[in-house]
């Protein structure tokens, strides 16, 4: 299975992944760059049509929501939430009405009752809430290597894994904390 497959996320919790990833931590590019690319990457992602329009509060939205989401995920791999994304993520979540319906079989479905933008990032929302209720939202996590944070599904059995890629990430932060061992006298 090739790397990008092995850290693609079921379902719609893909979505969440690669709307994570939309910063990329080590070349320190963002996808997100003004209003108008917020807009191209909804679109290409099937959240919005041709007509919806954005402006930099929409931006600043969609900026809180990523990175609240990306500090939830470091909180699946064991590290602590930062409480101002925390703050920023809620503030955000609570602009998005989501409205609860039900389909022909009368299952459950969770989307948004908006339109445009915030109906991009309720879909957003609505994929992390119906990822937590079928148990899979704690294996979407975030590289801890801090040069990276990369988004990926963890797909280890136990649920223990930590880095992105273990070929990259993981022989990096491996190869540090022996150093680190070294230079203290320790192991």
């Amino acid at each position: 299975m090739a790397v990008a497959q092995r850290n693609e996320a079921p379902g719609d919790l893909e979505l969440v992944r690669r709307f994570v990833n939309t910063r990329d931590v080590e070349e320190g590019t963002d996808e997100l760059e003004g209003p108008e690319s917020l807009l191209g990457w909804f679109s290409g992602m099937g959240l919005l049509d041709d007509e919806a329009i954005a402006d930099e509060e929409d931006l600043k939205r969609a900026l809180a929501l990523r990175e609240g989401i990306r500090s939830l995920l470091l909180a699946n791999n064991g590290e602590e939430i930062e409480l101002a994304n925390l703050r920023e993520l809620n503030r955000v979540a609570g602009s998005v009405c989501l409205r609860v319906r039900f389909d022909e079989d009368g299952g459950l479905m969770l989307g948004p009752e908006s339109s445009g933008v915030s109906a991009a990032l309720g879909r957003i929302l609505a994929a992390v809430v119906r990822a937590t209720d079928e148990g899979i939202w704690g294996r979407l996590k975030v590289c801890t290597n801090d040069a990276c944070q990369w988004a990926f599904y963890d797909r280890s059995r136990n649920r223990s894994g930590k880095w992105c890629t273990m070929e990259v990430c993981g022989n990096r932060m491996k190869a540090r904390a022996f150093r680190q061992r070294q230079g203290t006298g320790e192991g």
